[in-house]
């Protein structure tokens, strides 16, 4: 699937129109359902065959957030190969206890994975986690920016966002 292709079928399967409460407590007609194209199996891996290539080539961990980052980290990995940590939002208090699960970051070039960037929040606080747990993280890879540019709150960390698609890309593929 070429990427025009996957940006309209993104939107088509996400774009919904109805009557949605916000997270801000506004009510909207329309709402962006990100978990309908991360499962979507056919979806999720043209989403990682594309976001491939801008993997950086010093990368040696995905490492996925929570929840949405999880499902395109683990296809990313099934596509290059590259182990995963799956990134929680607040570490467990049993078991291991640890904020990141699976493969070891420390001392790693760890690129972090997120399905869709609004704020860059959760990315700022999951960056600090990693690299406190000595992780290397000057990137993150996310397959929607919905701020239709680079984060000025993700720079100000050091860090660059790369994105397969803008809200503003999605939107106007469904005028093409």
């Amino acid at each position: 699937m070429d990427k025009k292709e996957l940006c309209r079928s993104i939107y088509e399967i996400a774009h919904l129109e109805g009557d949605f409460l916000l997270r801000s407590g506004l009510r909207s007609n329309e709402y962006f359902d990100k978990y309908r194209f991360e499962a979507n199996p056919f979806l999720l891996k043209a989403i990682a065959q594309q976001l491939k290539s801008l993997i950086p080539p010093h990368t040696e961990v995905l490492a996925g957030l929570e929840m949405g980052g999880i499902p395109i980290a683990t296809a990313l990995s099934l596509e290059t190969g590259l182990p995963v940590a799956f990134v929680r939002k607040e570490a467990k208090e049993y078991g291991t206890c640890k904020i990141s699960e699976g493969t070891e970051i420390k001392g790693k070039r760890t690129l972090i994975i997120e399905d869709v960037i609004t704020t860059g929040g959760q990315v700022i606080e999951s960056t600090k986690a990693l690299r406190d747990q000595g992780a290397t993280v000057d990137t993150v890879l996310c397959v929607i920016n919905r701020n239709n540019q680079p984060s000025d709150k993700l720079m100000a960390i050091d860090l660059q966002h790369l994105s397969l698609f803008t809200m503003d890309e999605l939107k106007s593929h469904l005028m093409s």
